[in-house]
């Protein structure tokens, strides 16, 4: 099994029991989607708390465990929200490969967006 149907698989089993056991089928899709996103914001900023992002401190040893273990608390809400919004994994992966050419496409020069030309000196 690739990697990536194995996280979505692990992911709706999880989802699956914790809307069972803690009884939330009344959630709309609207609330699941604002939710979720507090709380990958909510896990961003834990990571970003393990970073030295603040200037005006004394930088200390950033614990690459810590900030690892909050980019994967950031993966499980993003994979759920992705299933939530009835992606599989197939799907995330079809469209990141589509919005990675884009994004090269832009930088040089090719998309068809406007303010992504190549100004050349």
């Amino acid at each position: 099994m690739d990697k990536l149907d194995e996280i979505f698989m692990m992911q709706k089993a999880f989802d699956d029991e914790l809307m069972q056991r803690r009884h939330l089928e009344h959630i709309t899709f609207d609330e699941w989607m604002q939710k979720e996103t507090l709380a990958m914001v909510s896990e961003l900023c834990e990571m970003l708390m393990e970073t030295n992002f603040k200037w005006w401190k004394n930088p200390k040893e950033v614990n690459m465990d810590a900030v690892r273990e909050e980019l994967v608390d950031v993966l499980h809400f993003f994979v759920s929200i992705c299933l939530k919004a009835g992606m599989a994994a197939e799907d995330l992966h079809h469209l990141y490969l589509e919005k990675n050419k884009e994004n090269f496409d832009r930088q040089h020069g090719k998309s068809k967006k406007p303010g992504y030309a190549v100004v050349t000196e």
